[in-house]
């Protein structure tokens, strides 16, 4: 191939940044409406608006449209969507359970850009509850390895917490990952604030009480694909799936 396409690649590849960029805010925006709509818009007073903002702070959402999004949630500002929870379960290859989780303002257009994001990709819709038993609610609270210049250890995140009964701490690379039960997840991250550690992120998520193993390149690489449909979608806030991916397979970085 001719180097006249490098620039043509390159632009594309930064678009697809963009775009995904773009769906992250959007999605983000969308949190803090909900959040500010049910528990009002002082984040001081609504724990959920205040994590909602902070996720999205750390995800450099500018600071104006965090603003407007607070105020057209409590409604301030005119302008916010109706929106509604949706949840929608699917089966992936190798039977990985899906759930998938809608925030929207149209039903129908949520159902069908699901059903054909798993249809498409080699999914199959699951009847309803056959999917969420495999899943429970757990509340994590992501926080950074590094504080103010300084290493900080899983030990001294357990310390600080240990009052609220985390169940366990992951570390995730650059992060830990605090699991707890929903109901702790304030008081959890309030520890974590008290003890003067900064925060990443703090939701309420679901986790798979088992694991679909995946051993080859095929299988991997179509489950790939269809979460990537899935997360695409407008309406998809969040996807989560029961795979556990062998460390022997790698997947090529798409062009």
């Amino acid at each position: 191939m001719s180097g006249h396409s490098k620039w043509a690649t390159t632009k594309h590849k930064k678009a697809a940044i963009d775009a995904k960029r773009g769906k992250l805010f959007a999605k983000l925006i969308k949190n803090i409406e909900v959040a500010a709509k049910i528990g009002g818009g002082d984040p001081a007073g609504n724990p959920t608006l205040y994590d909602a903002i902070q996720k999205a702070k750390k995800t450099s959402v500018p600071a104006d449209n965090i603003e407007r999004a607070v105020k057209r949630g409590s409604g301030a500002e005119s302008g916010g969507a109706d929106w509604i929870n949706i949840t929608y379960e699917a089966y992936g290859p190798a039977g990985v359970a899906i759930l998938i989780e809608c925030l929207t303002d149209n039903r129908n257009r949520s159902a069908t850009d699901v059903r054909v994001a798993v249809s498409r990709n080699g999914g199959t819709m699951a009847d309803v509850g056959s999917v969420a038993r495999v899943f429970s609610r757990k509340g994590i609270v992501t926080v950074s390895k590094t504080q103010d210049g300084q290493e900080l250890s899983d030990l001294e995140l357990m310390e600080a917490t240990l009052d609220h009964d985390p169940e366990e701490i992951n570390d995730e690379g650059e992060t830990f990952e605090i699991i707890c039960d929903p109901n702790q997840l304030v008081q959890v991250r309030t520890a974590v604030q008290t003890a003067g550690y900064d925060y990443e992120s703090a939701d309420i998520t679901f986790q798979p009480s088992f694991t679909a193993p995946i051993n080859d390149v095929e299988t991997a690489t179509k489950l790939a694909k269809l979460l990537d449909a899935l997360d695409d979608c407008d309406d998809v806030q969040d996807v989560y799936s029961n795979e556990e991916v062998s460390d022997d397979i790698q997947l090529d970085e798409e062009e």
